[in-house]
């Protein structure tokens, strides 16, 4: 056995099958669409969920919830990670928190919750606050300030019955 002789006759990349080129081809004439019906036309396309008149799966599987596309991306921290990442007195904002790592892409609002311990003097600016960590931030001596976002649709449960004033 030669080393020039190991690859010879193998093709890495097989050649494209040539269609309508004639008996000889083996693909000549109908060029492997067979005869007549739709998707021997030209011009024939098809969805690619479907399933030939069967109920297509996106139809059998039940559906369920409500997304909603308007609704505004919360990036959440917990009040351990501020403990892990900031030294005593730091200032915790938007820009330490993407230079820390502990936030990556774009997101609306900028929520801190109360998982974890927290021993550091921190000052957190952020849109939202859970209780808790709000509760664990002032304790270990530091500061909360809320930052001006989106607030949450709180929808009025009182419904004015009876005429509007001004109106006769």
């Amino acid at each position: 056995m030669n080393l020039n002789d190991i690859h010879r006759g193998v093709q890495t990349n097989r050649s494209r099958k040539r269609i309508g080129r004639g008996p000889g081809s083996g693909h000549g004439k109908t060029a492997g669409r067979g005869h007549k019906g739709q998707r021997s036309r030209s011009g024939y396309s098809s969805s690619p969920l479907f399933e030939g008149g069967q109920m297509p799966l996106f139809r059998r599987i039940p559906k369920r919830g409500f997304n909603n596309r308007f609704a505004p991306t919360v990036a959440v921290i917990n009040v351990g990670d501020l403990e892990e990442h900031f030294q005593d007195g730091q200032q915790v904002d938007a820009e330490s928190l993407k230079t820390a790592l502990l936030v990556k892409g774009r997101y609306d609002l900028l929520k801190i919750l109360g998982n974890g311990e927290l021993t550091k003097k921190l000052t957190v600016a952020a849109h939202r606050f859970s209780a808790a960590a709000k509760e664990k931030i002032e304790k270990a001596g530091g500061q909360v300030q809320v930052l001006p976002g989106k607030k949450p649709v709180v929808k009025n449960k009182q419904k004015v019955k009876g005429k509007i004033e001004g109106q006769g």
